[in-house]
């Protein structure tokens, strides 16, 4: 489900090599980590305990519980710096796949001991639980000697805890790391509570601790009193105790004059908040520097995007298709072929899809570049030709003036820079400027009470945000946005159900099995102005999509859809939820887009 590269080894180096700023905080800050490290360790011995002398469900739950709010106190660190064994302590209970090399492993840690224990826990799976918790214990060990190695420099404390920060957001108070017991809330102020504690390390006179340090504990006294996860009220959550943190953190970092650490991300380490206009870079997935996003390069690739001379008998532009009235969609249920028939899949939003790292529906191609090519030279699409289109460029002097413009370094236009243009345009076209993003900024007059409450279902009981990450709303994974995700949905094959789509997906470069029926999860943004919905178009509306997830996907409709990763439980959303879901998705349209 999240495929993540192997970098602790350069992720350590550049610890070792950054650390030249107060040595004895840093001491300390590891020092806290191993001793709270050595807690979880004693709460995972117990744990194994229990389960060796086979307690009641209840007493195995419970010490799960614990363990986990122990792990909270650490997660900020394991994450940042090890990520991939982060992976198999507190990762999706899904196969980890490494597509480059077509193999997988199976899921380890928390998530898959959840299942084993919970709703209903069988003395059959104690060999399995047991050789989890063995496995945790491992993982723990491996931590801990990694951290006794490394220093740790206050610019990555600060910068992890921030994260940590987008994290619960993101992924902590939405159920995607405790999708069943759903302990998310608890769990949520235990990640928090510790933030003053770190920063202290750094300077325990810092003018904006004491304000931090209330706001932490009044975030946590908020998820103590309001532990129910689905009734928990994250619009108020974030806008007034998450997002202040956040920016209290940032005071703190400008106060002690501590410097962003330089990394490729889409998200800038200037953000403030998750949800700053300004917050996403664009060119966090671009191949190189040269590639880099400027106005120029998007005049000249608005330019191309219109030009039919781009396919093969100059009647077709990329707008053909990506209609910019809709939001660079076309309204159709699958696009249509030069020769008028229809083709397989619907077309894509281009806004925001600067920011995945892999596009087209089977996630073919890794960046906007590549993509545009593929559309060009399909002999389904355009059937154009890049070199054609390069050579007249070269004999089209108004093109020549905008590509010298655009790339002053070359002396004449290069066949990539095509390339570049278009996929610079592409980077243009992303607002955030729609009601939630005000909301989000301050503006509480932007959404009523029934989009607030589909905001809330949205990030916890319909469980859509456990995909679609808050707030690209699309599959990239926060707070490292590093990797776009895929999902098996089950989707049918036309309105009546009857039957499963017969397009595999990713499976069709792929082959493995957990990979057939998988497709990218696309933004939710702008979609009441993107339907038909899925990757054949199958649903007009956004309330039959909803319907379709409340039932439990196709495995929920009673389609064999072994490998869907969507979980297959009707999520037993009423009618007036159903109608305040979709309220909420329709806040999530940009300005240019609204009709009122």
């Amino acid at each position: 489900m999240i495929q993540l590269k192997h970098f602790t080894s350069l992720f350590v180096l550049l610890c070792l090599i950054s650390c030249k700023d107060n040595p004895t905080s840093q001491t300390t800050v590891k020092q806290d980590l191993i001793i709270d490290l050595n807690k979880l360790d004693n709460e995972i011995i117990q744990f194994q305990k229990l389960v060796v002398e086979n307690k009641s469900q209840a007493a195995i739950v419970a010490q799960f519980k614990k363990s986990r709010l122990a792990y909270k106190k650490t997660e900020w660190a394991i994450e940042y710096f090890i990520p991939e064994t982060a992976r198999f302590m507190n990762g999706p209970a899904l196969d980890e796949m490494e597509l480059e090399e077509n193999r997988s492993f199976e899921p380890h840690g928390f998530q898959v001991m959840e299942e084993l224990i919970y709703p209903e826990y069988d003395t059959k799976n104690k060999e399995d639980l047991v050789r989890e918790l063995k496995i945790f214990m491992s993982n723990i060990k491996q931590v801990k000697s990694t951290f006794e190695v490394i220093a740790i420099s206050n610019d990555y404390v600060l910068d992890g805890i921030q994260q940590n920060v987008f994290r619960v957001i993101a992924l902590g108070i939405t159920g995607f790391d405790s999708p069943i017991l759903q302990s998310s809330v608890p769990e949520a102020g235990e990640s928090l509570i510790g933030i003053p504690k770190a920063l202290e390390k750094i300077n325990a006179a810092n003018t904006t601790l004491p304000d931090l340090k209330k706001l932490t504990q009044e975030a946590q006294k908020y998820c103590t009193q309001n532990d129910n996860f689905n009734s928990f009220n994250r619009a108020v959550f974030i806008t007034e105790y998450l997002n202040p943190i956040s920016k209290k953190i940032k005071a703190f970092q400008k106060e002690e004059k501590i410097k962003n650490v330089k990394k490729s991300s889409p998200l800038k380490p200037t953000a403030i908040t998750l949800f700053d206009k300004d917050a996403f870079d664009v060119n966090g997935f671009v191949l190189s520097e040269d590639y880099n996003f400027t106005t120029d390069k998007a005049a000249l690739g608005e330019k191309l995007f219109y030009d039919n001379s781009l396919s093969k008998n100059s009647d077709r532009s990329c707008a053909s298709c990506h209609h910019p009235e809709k939001a660079f969609t076309d309204g159709l249920k699958t696009n249509l072929s030069l020769n008028g028939s229809n083709l397989m899949r619907n077309t894509p939003t281009l806004t925001y899809a600067s920011l995945q790292n892999a596009q087209f529906w089977d996630m073919r191609q890794l960046d906007l570049e590549k993509q545009s090519v593929d559309v060009i030279e399909n002999t389904d699409e355009m059937h154009g030709s890049l070199k054609n289109i390069h050579a007249q460029v070269l004999l089209d002097d108004a093109y020549i003036k905008l590509f010298k413009k655009a790339y002053p370094k070359t002396a004449k236009p290069e066949a990539w820079q095509i390339q570049n243009a278009i996929a610079s345009y592409v980077r243009s076209l992303n607002s955030f400027d729609s009601k939630f993003d005000d909301y989000m900024r301050g503006q509480k007059n932007k959404l009523t009470d029934q989009e607030i409450e589909g905001m809330n279902l949205f990030m916890g009981k319909a469980k859509c945000a456990t995909c679609h990450f808050t707030p690209l709303f699309n599959g990239t994974v926060p707070p490292n946005y590093s990797k776009t995700e895929h999902e098996v949905i089950g989707t049918p094959k036309d309105a009546s159900g009857k039957a499963l789509s017969p397009d595999t997906g990713r499976y069709l470069y792929n082959k493995m099995p957990q990979l057939i029926g998988a497709f990218k999860t696309p933004t939710v943004r702008n979609s009441a102005v993107t339907g038909p919905y899925m990757h054949n178009g199958v649903f007009k509306t956004l309330e039959e999509v909803v319907d379709f997830y409340n039932k439990g996907g196709g495995k929920g409709l009673g389609y064999a859809v072994d490998n869907q990763t969507l979980p297959f439980d009707e999520l037993k959303l009423n009618k007036k939820e159903e109608q305040s879901l979709v309220a909420f998705m329709k806040t999530l349209t940009d300005k240019r887009y609204q009709k009122n």
